[in-house]
C-alpha cells in the first residue's frame, strides 16, 4: 500500500467515512468554502379537514413543496394547484401543461404507462391535476413535489415540474408526472393546492425556497 493511499485509509473512521480533521484547506487546493444556493425551509401546513392549502411566496428562485401522506376524507378526490398574482385573491393564472402516468395494480395484473389528456391544459386558469385519484382506505395517501421556477420575474414566463406517487382508487400504484408554465409576466405570489370534493383530511406540505 501505497504512502498516499495508507494516509487515507488511517482517516477513515469505523463506519467508512473521512474524518474532519482529514480535510484542509492544503488538500483542496487551498479552497476554503465552496458556494451555492442554499435550501431554506420557509414554512410548512398541515391539513385537518381542509378545503385547500395556501402558502405566500417571496423572491426566491426556486420553490419546492413536498407532500408527504396527503390523504382526502372522500375516496377517488384529486389534488390540484394553482397560483395568484394579486396576493391570493384569485387563484386563476393561465397555464399550458402536460401530463402522463405510470401506473400497476397490486395484483399484476394491470400497468399502463400514457399520456393523459383529461390531466392537461392548454391556456386554462382551472387548477393543475396533480394527484389524480387517492383511494379512500385509512392506510391511503398521496406524495411527492412540486418545483416552481422564478416565480417573482416580471420578464418570464414561469415553469414548473411535478411527480408525485399515489394509492390509487382502483387499488394500484400511480405515478404522475406534470409539467408546463403560467403564462404570465405578472409575479407569481401565492400558491393554493386544493381538492375536487370533500376535504384534505391529512397530511403535510412543506414549502422550500432555493437561492434567494
Amino acid at each position: 500500500m501505497g504512502t498516499i493511499t495508507r494516509s487515507f485509509v488511517n482517516g477513515l473512521t469505523t463506519n467508512g467515512v473521512l474524518g474532519a480533521s482529514n480535510i484542509n484547506n492544503a488538500s483542496l487546493n487551498n479552497i476554503t468554502s465552496i458556494s451555492g444556493p442554499e435550501m431554506t425551509l420557509i414554512s410548512s401546513a398541515t391539513a385537518s379537514s381542509s378545503a385547500s392549502i395556501e402558502f405566500t411566496l417571496g423572491n426566491y428562485k426556486e420553490y419546492q413543496f413536498y407532500f408527504i401522506d396527503i390523504h382526502n376524507s372522500i375516496a377517488d378526490a384529486n389534488i390540484f394547484f394553482n397560483f395568484s398574482t394579486d396576493g391570493g385573491a384569485n387563484y386563476n393564472v393561465t397555464k399550458t401543461t402536460t401530463y402522463f402516468r405510470a401506473y400497476h395494480t397490486e395484483d399484476g395484473n394491470t400497468t399502463a404507462f400514457e399520456y393523459r389528456t383529461g390531466g392537461d391544459l392548454a391556456q386554462s386558469t382551472s387548477g393543475q391535476l396533480l394527484m389524480n385519484g387517492i383511494k379512500g382506505d385509512n392506510d391511503s395517501s398521496g406524495v411527492g413535489y412540486l418545483h416552481l421556477f422564478n416565480p417573482a420575474s416580471t420578464t418570464f414566463v414561469k415553469h414548473f415540474m411535478a411527480q408525485t406517487n399515489i394509492m390509487q382508487d382502483n387499488t394500484l400504484s400511480e405515478n404522475n408526472f406534470v409539467a408546463g408554465y403560467a403564462n404570465t409576466t405578472s409575479a407569481i405570489n401565492a400558491v393554493q393546492f386544493s381538492v375536487s370534493t370533500g376535504n384534505i383530511d391529512a397530511g403535510t406540505i412543506y414549502m422550500y425556497g432555493i437561492g434567494a
